[in-house]
């Protein structure tokens, strides 16, 4: 029986080993003292941890902020924990209401079951699918009825609902709460307990009902989960959250040219959070390397080229990754031509000017994908940081002798128009 208990706590590292990967770029965990003790009883039992994080397939495309907690996933599963990829197809009827102020539109089943789909393919680019269990909700919340789904809202009250943080703007701005929203954070608690987890990952926007989750375990007999937040991660303007719908948000399907430009594009400070959150480097490697250029020994430039390829590796491969370093070097450290740029086909009509052969610059810029709206478009010709064939342009209105190739550069990010 010794020689068993030997056995098993060999599989699972020292906790103070498996702390310092698991630590690395949290926010907050409640509580760390639980997680320890959870880890050490792993090793005794050879037991592994049941780690959750839920994704409401609510689009189609996942970006690099929807990976930072794919990646603390991906971090209990090298260490040896049971990770559950949790698809929230049933949750997405009610629409998660953290971070808005007013009520999300419900998507329908046939939109929600093509988003889970893609989400499938993309997480497994990080996680191990052989390893990962995929849940959907829908399993035991479908199964509810309405009985079962009064004495699972008993457990809470209206007041501690309205303690959550954007409920409460909202009730007191006078607008509206629609009363299934308040169900959200009880339906993710109850995911807690028919998993019956160890810990839940979330963003620290998720935190109440991260601790609705706590709370049900506790009401149904079970340990609470340790919940385990990490920081929201800003998008390429350095301010807001990482949004696609704000323009500045890094897609891991695009391709390789794309994520590293974009990388490229990011402040030094930034630089050092997307180290941390997106990438497994340990936190003392991280920290060596800010030393060796804050001491001028290693320059910020080529740190930001290291972590550009390292993040297209890990979705492209090392090869993929290594010819866009080279394209990025050519085209902006030796002033040459990228050998790959994308070329994008657009439609006279959708770009012409007022007179012939005349293209409207900020639609064409948002028509090849290089800026958001036709506002940022303006302001950037205005900061005269658009380059068309190499010289920068500062007319809204620029000549064009049908059909015509341009490249285009917007900052640091570069395609070719087909205009026909």
């Amino acid at each position: 029986m010794e020689f068993i208990l030997k056995n098993k706590m060999s599989t699972f590292k020292p906790v103070d080993e498996q702390m310092d990967l698991l630590e690395k770029g949290a926010a907050e965990i409640i509580r760390v003292s639980d997680l320890r003790e959870r880890l050490e009883e792993s090793r005794k039992t050879g037991r592994p941890l049941r780690v959750k994080a839920g994704f409401d397939p609510t689009a189609p495309d996942l970006h690099l902020g929807h990976t930072v907690l794919m990646r603390k996933l991906r971090h209990f599963q090298q260490l040896g924990h049971t990770v559950i990829f949790l698809v929230g197809d049933f949750t997405s009827l009610i629409g998660d209401p953290t971070g808005r102020n007013v009520t999300r539109k419900p998507l329908t089943r046939a939109e929600i079951d093509k988003n889970a789909e893609t989400y499938k393919e993309q997480v497994f680019r990080i996680l191990d699918a052989q390893a990962t269990e995929v849940r959907y909700n829908s399993e035991w919340l479908g199964k509810l009825g309405y009985e079962d789904t009064v004495r699972l809202t008993a457990h809470f009250t209206v007041s501690q609902m309205l303690e959550r943080d954007d409920f409460s703007k909202r009730f007191q701005a006078e607008q509206p709460i629609s009363l299934h929203e308040l169900l959200y954070p009880v339906m993710q608690g109850y995911d807690s307990v028919c998993l019956e987890c160890d810990v839940e990952l979330g963003g620290t926007d998720q935190k109440f009902n991260l601790l609705c989750g706590r709370e049900l375990q506790r009401q149904y007999g079970q340990k609470p989960q340790i919940v385990l937040m990490t920081p929201i991660l800003e998008g390429l303007d350095g301010v807001q959250k990482m949004s696609k719908s704000l323009g500045n948000a890094i897609g891991i399907n695009e391709p390789a040219s794309e994520m590293y430009g974009k990388l490229m594009s990011i402040s030094d400070e930034l630089m050092w959070k997307y180290w941390v959150l997106l990438t497994d480097l340990k936190q003392s490697e991280i920290e060596a390397m800010r030393a060796e250029v804050a001491a001028g020994k290693l320059h910020p430039m080529e740190t930001k080229k290291k972590l550009a390829r390292t993040i297209a590796a890990g979705f492209h491969g090392e090869a993929v990754a290594a010819s866009a370093d080279e394209n990025w070097a050519r085209m902006f450290q030796q002033k040459g031509d990228s050998e790959d740029l994308e070329e994008v086909l657009i439609s006279h009509a959708t770009v012409a000017g007022t007179e012939a052969n005349q293209i409207r610059l900020p639609k064409l810029l948002v028509a090849m994908g290089l800026a958001a709206s036709g506002t940022e478009a303006n302001r950037k010709i205005a900061e005269k940081a658009v380059r068309v064939d190499g010289d920068v342009v500062e007319s809204l209105l620029i000549p064009a002798q049908l059909p015509a190739r341009l490249t285009v550069r917007l900052g640091k990010r570069a395609k070719v128009a087909v205009i026909a």
